[in-house]
């Protein structure tokens, strides 16, 4: 069913109708306008302040949020996936693949342009809804739906950047070029606007099925965990996952591989994805299946984000959710159409299966209407499972990694048998390994070496100069730091 997303593109049509009002009619370029609508004049009343708070989501779909630049500096730079194509197509991401990136690279620069978009969008309405007369619990949702969406953009770029400027509120022309604070502050900042979306934003269940999609108190609970993790605050990382796994709301689906169709969309497992829709004058859909769709017949992408030889061998025999995960040159797909993939690709061309959509949208594949994936039940199951090994709880640590195990064997008793080490360190490999075959192609895996302290002896074993105290962030964008006149600094190394 997905009527339920339609909030977000009708919404957004509106926020853009307010702020972007324009006319294609000569008849009308002479005369002066009856009222002008500016951000200011905009915020009125509750319905003005929940389409600016869905203009924050619609941005979720944006090429330089999840699309392009985001699978380069996710999958592509990890060992999961190569850049794909054809040699010579976008040869900025083949140096994402490769770590011959500068801080001019178009993946570097798009990401960066992208998320703070997203913070501005976010920023206008933490600002303004708070003096709006109206209700006043969808207010405080409004504003705990914004804050959670501030701190998803955030909890990217500090990733991604390390030091960043924070921007906490729209700024004033003379305000333009903030300095970069250290990475400890965005994360405070982060950790402070999901504590405010827990306390403020609804739980899943309260939510009727036509709001499915909205940022949930469970959501902000998942990312706030996966949040501590990445501060190595391995206690906080096991008591947030905790609250989301005791909070009944949650549950593994069925079928790994129906997860990623239609049908898993807002499911049980779902904490939180961006919503979409193909209509046919387009606007709600995205081009994230489009860009990895499989180049050749049936010709439904770009083949970017192709699977690599080393996430092929991570499975374990009998795995089910590696056919899941990559479509193979040659097989024949459940719509009964045998892949052929571009010759200038190679033989072995691979496309990410969690990113092919069967039935051509509305629009072609480029408004694909199909929901993007960001933080499901599975992956919090994990961090539960990592930090209750780290602080010595290798029970609890077993528990909730065999039970993302037990549901990918699908009730095959020959397969993924249960992990029972309870030794710390072959546990915390154990569970490494689990993270990736279980999260690939979900833009997870470049992050998580980089945190684990794998990343330098993986590339290693790929013939890739992977250099510490360098390559654990990417560059800020030359031209940041040029239009800046050096407010903002680059990066060690680059």
């Amino acid at each position: 069913m997905k009527n339920h997303k339609m909030y977000n593109l009708l919404s957004f049509c509106l926020v853009c109708s307010c702020f972007f009002v324009s006319s294609c009619s000569d008849e009308f370029l002479d005369k002066s306008p009856k009222a002008e609508l500016t951000i200011d004049s905009f915020f009125q009343n509750g319905t003005q302040a929940v389409e600016a708070t869905n203009g924050i989501y619609s941005h979720l779909r944006s090429f330089n949020v999840h699309v392009f630049s985001y699978i380069g500096l996710t999958d592509i730079a990890s060992d999961d996936a190569d850049k794909g194509s054809v040699p010579g197509d976008a040869a900025f991401l083949q140096d994402i693949n490769d770590f011959t990136f500068d801080a001019g690279n178009n993946a570097v620069v798009g990401v960066w342009g992208g998320y703070f978009q997203g913070i501005f969008r976010a920023n206008q309405v933490i600002t303004n809804v708070p003096d709006i007369d109206m209700d006043e619990d969808l207010k405080q949702r409004v504003i705990g739906e914004a804050r959670f969406l501030r701190a998803y953009f955030y909890f990217f770029l500090v990733r991604a950047y390390g030091d960043l400027p924070l921007v906490d509120r729209p700024l004033q022309p003379n305000e333009y070029f903030q300095p970069r604070l250290p990475q400890e502050q965005i994360y405070d900042f982060i950790v402070a606007d999901l504590e405010f979306a827990v306390q403020n934003l609804p739980a899943k269940s309260e939510y009727p099925d036509t709001e499915l999609g909205r940022a949930t108190s469970g959501a902000a609970q998942g990312l706030l965990a996966k949040v501590y993790l990445f501060r190595d605050d391995f206690q906080n990382a096991f008591n947030q996952a905790q609250e989301v796994i005791n909070s009944g709301e949650y549950a593994l689906f069925g079928d790994y591989e129906a997860l990623f169709r239609e049908e898993g969309e807002h499911s049980s497992e779902s904490l939180f994805e961006v919503s979409a829709v193909a209509l046919e004058q387009g606007g709600g859909g995205h081009q994230f299946n489009e860009v990895q769709g499989i180049r050749g017949n049936p010709n439904n992408g770009w083949g970017f984000n192709s699977p690599s030889d080393d996430l092929v061998n991570a499975y374990e025999p009998g795995d089910p959710r590696r056919d899941a995960t990559i479509i193979f040159n040659g097989q024949t797909l459940p719509t009964g159409q045998v892949v052929m993939a571009d010759p200038n690709m190679g033989p072995d061309a691979r496309f990410s299966k969690k990113a092919w959509v069967p039935q051509i949208p509305p629009g072609g594949f480029g408004n694909s209407g199909a929901n993007i994936r960001l933080l499901r039940y599975a992956d919090v199951l994990l961090i539960a499972a990592e930090a209750a090994n780290e602080i010595g709880n290798s029970t609890q640590a077993l528990n909730y990694l065999n039970q993302v195990r037990e549901r990918a064997r699908g009730g095959d008793s020959s397969i993924l048998p249960d992990v029972t080490t309870t030794d710390q360190s072959n546990l915390r490999n154990a569970i490494y390994q689990e993270r990736r075959v279980e999260l690939a192609m979900e833009q997870h895996r470049y992050f998580d070496l980089v945190r684990t302290g794998q990343a330098q002896q993986v590339f290693a074993d790929l013939g890739i100069t992977w250099v510490p105290g360098k390559h654990e962030v990417f560059p800020i964008p030359q031209a940041e730091i040029d239009i800046s006149g050096g407010a903002i600094t680059q990066n060690p190394n680059y």
